[in-house]
């Protein structure tokens, strides 16, 4: 996983990804995003975007976007040269969380999960959230046991995520599980 290093309000945004480099002569810019999924910048009607001394701008209306592979070719508003969009690059980009879309009851955002402790059904700490990729199939949380460079990866499942509280998500791991990522 790719971790950017841009100071902002996590709070009140989440980070997309970043501008790769300028596309074409009208302003476009190339845009990694983390989720590896850049059909859903098409669903966002502004951006903001964060250099790396923490400098916020925007809002930027997204004009329009495509997708390039891996990478989404967004037109932002104001962006009408090469020159302009070259300047850009390196930024981060930045969504409002007040801006994201609703979702049905039973789905989620990533960034819900990250940061909360993962408990046994038993209640023994199991570790902290620190990110989640998705391995094809489903969602898989990775958690970083406390104190310790150990990962547990856990699928994100009905049957293995069984509950949710504020700050702890309750862990019911199927046998062998624990101990397939402890490498025994």
């Amino acid at each position: 996983m790719i971790v950017e290093d841009y100071q902002y309000p996590a709070d009140e945004f989440l980070l997309l990804g970043r501008i790769t480099r300028a596309h074409g002569l009208r302003g476009e810019v190339k845009v990694f995003l983390h989720s590896g999924q850049p059909e859903n910048i098409r669903s966002y009607g502004h951006l903001f975007l964060i250099d790396r001394h923490g400098e916020l701008s925007g809002p930027w209306p997204v004009l329009r976007s495509r997708n390039q592979g891996k990478l989404a070719i967004v037109q932002l508003a104001s962006l009408t040269c090469r020159d302009q969009a070259e300047a850009m690059e390196g930024r981060g980009v930045l969504l409002a969380k007040a801006d994201l879309p609703e979702i049905p009851a039973d789905e989620y955002y990533w960034h819900q999960y990250i940061g909360k402790e993962a408990v046994d059904v038993a209640g023994r700490i199991l570790g902290k959230v620190e990110h989640i990729f998705r391995n094809g199939l489903q969602d898989v949380l990775v958690l970083r046991k406390l104190g310790s460079d150990e990962e547990i990866l856990v699928p994100m499942t009905k049957e293995i995520i069984v509950g949710e509280t504020a700050g702890k998500l309750i862990v019911d791991p199927p046998p062998g599980l624990l101990e397939l990522n402890a490498g025994s």
